[in-house]
């Protein structure tokens, strides 16, 4: 292969991996340089263009069109700096971005997408101020708007500032947000809970001519520009050029959209931290449904996924990158819960709409990613929503466990694969992700389940007994740590077979409920305590 051919693959294969398995965005950093622009020179345009060179045009194009090698495999795509359209800034709705506006999204990045941080202070590879600036200038060159004094946004005062003495964040003030909502009728296109579920149809498109997908605000890592409070009342404010998402400075005063950002800002889904998911003990039968009371007892535990990047096809672009789970057990059986956002409900399949990845123009001529437009249907009633269980099938010991991707021949995994055109489950054996998992026996399928979507969003139990007689199940042991992942599919997004996202190993621990000889051993303990330091006392006393 061609040399440059081959850097151009190396490239774009980096750029991909590290979107997802990292994501993008720069919590934390830099909203203002800490020190002056340095004045626009030649000498400082071309050292941006060099910069620009290197580092940006794999992904925005050596033309600044948007069009660089990794774009067709991007969602959403880079921008085109040509037509002077710049989504985030404190501008008015049509404006052009003030140089701040480039330099704040440059050095946080923009979450959600593959705009990684350029704030050196938070990573090795990123650029000092100075060079920042300097890409800036470059940038600017692509479009002629930028040259003209009469568009500068500065110095015709279309500006928007950050309102003053607004109240802090508070019930009252979601509350009068909450009303603001539904005034304003966002929940037409974010649904009424804000998962994104108020688009019916993929009748969405930028001013590029690509699809939208309203955005899920409970998830602040998605929510591009920031997920504080002053970034959304921002948005309200600037409204998103190039897309259906418009300005409200007319239509609501700063107060209601300040209200607004507050409420957007509750809606915000606060993540778990723990990576052991503890099954809570049940005296009486368990749940059949999602929707019984037992499970509002049940603590959850949130499980990240990413795109499958390991084996061919990758895919990196998913739709599903959270599920919570929750687990009940009883002397029988054990249920597991999982909840994940989804805008849409997909429970058909159409296996003739496939793809066949071993055609090499699928995934591109010289890398193994999929295009993210195009390369496969992304659309409704074509591919089935799914979530699989992933359980080691040998009892692992120490931190010694298969491959998180479906193991190998020595160390396969037990798959639970519940599918929602069949409303069951499939249980299976998967040896690698090289070969397809096998299915087990119908006599071996013992997991009841059941389902429901509601508002963006699916829940799905799973049921089985603690103990079976085959030898590829993973069995379930109080107070032993069981090692568990997830595979999930949205359908309507085109996932299908290895096109999916994935998580690591997390565990399952089947909490043993405390004996009452333990609280009865504990209090004579306290007893025989108390009642030999009252004796001590007294027999110091009498001696004294």
């Amino acid at each position: 292969m061609h040399t440059s051919l081959l850097k151009m693959r190396t490239a774009i294969s980096m750029i991909l991996t590290a979107i997802c398995l990292f994501g993008a965005g720069g919590i934390g950093a830099a909203d203002k340089p800490t020190g002056p622009k340095p004045a626009e020179t030649p000498e400082l345009v071309a050292s941006g263009k060099l910069i620009y060179v290197q580092r940006c045009s794999f992904c925005h194009g050596l033309l600044g069109d948007g069009n660089g090698p990794a774009a067709d495999y991007m969602d959403p795509r880079p921008r085109d700096f040509t037509l002077g359209t710049f989504k985030f800034r404190t501008t008015a709705s049509g404006e052009l971005p003030t140089d701040e506006d480039m330099f704040r999204t440059i050095s946080r990045g923009l979450s959600g997408t593959g705009m990684q941080s350029f704030d050196n202070e938070l990573i090795k590879s990123g650029l000092s101020e100075t060079e920042r600036w300097a890409v800036i200038a470059y940038i600017k060159t692509f479009a002629q708007e930028f040259q003209d004094p009469e568009l500068d946004p500065v110095k015709t005062g279309k500006v928007i500032a950050l309102p003053e003495n607004m109240p802090a964040y508070s019930a009252e003030i979601v509350a009068k947000g909450k009303k603001v909502f539904e005034k304003a009728k966002c929940w037409e296109c974010h649904g009424k809970l804000g998962r994104g579920d108020g688009q019916k149809a993929f009748d969405r498109e930028d001013d590029w001519g690509f699809p939208i997908r309203i955005r899920n605000v409970t998830h602040p890592w998605k929510i591009k520009a920031g997920d504080r409070v002053e970034d959304i009342y921002m948005r309200f404010s600037t409204g998103i050029n190039g897309t259906p998402m418009p300005s409200f400075a007319k239509a609501l005063d700063k107060e209601q959209r300040w209200q607004l950002a507050n409420y957007i800002k509750s809606l915000q889904h606060q993540l778990t931290g723990h990576q052991v998911l503890k099954a809570s003990p049940v005296e009486n039968a368990l749940p059949d449904t999602p929707d019984d009371p037992v499970w509002d007892n049940a603590s959850p535990m949130d499980i990240r996924l990413a795109g499958q990047v390991i084996g061919a096809p990758r895919w990196q672009n998913p739709s599903i990158e959270l599920v919570s789970l929750k687990a009940v057990y009883n002397d029988q059986e054990i249920a597991f819960l999982g909840e994940w956002d989804d805008p849409f409900k997909d429970e058909s399949h159409n296996q003739d709409a496939e793809v066949d990845f071993k055609d090499i123009a699928k995934v591109g001529a010289y890398n193994s990613y999929v295009a993210a437009n195009d390369a496969i249907p992304r659309q409704l009633e074509t591919f089935r929503d799914a979530i699989a269980l992933q359980f080691p099938v040998k009892v692992t010991t120490g931190t010694k466990k298969p491959h998180f991707f479906r193991g190998n021949a020595s160390n396969p995994t037990h798959l639970w694969v519940w599918k929602a055109d069949l409303g069951a489950v499939e249980e299976a054996v998967a040896r690698g992700w090289k070969q397809p998992p096998k299915n087990q026996s119908a006599e071996q399928q013992q997991i009841i389940t059941k389902a429901s979507w509601d508002q963006g969003r699916w829940r799905v139990l799973m049921k089985r007994p603690l103990l079976t007689e085959d030898k590829n199940d993973v069995q379930f042991v109080k107070g032993q740590f069981i090692p568990i992942a997830l595979n999930a599919w949205d359908g309507s997004n085109g996932e299908h077979g290895l096109l999916m996202s994935l998580s690591s190993w997390y565990y399952v621990l089947l909490e043993a409920p405390t004996p009452n000889k333990v609280y009865i051993y504990t209090l004579l303990a306290i007893l025989l305590t108390a009642g030999l330091g009252w004796w001590l006392v007294k027999k110091t006393e009498a001696n004294a």
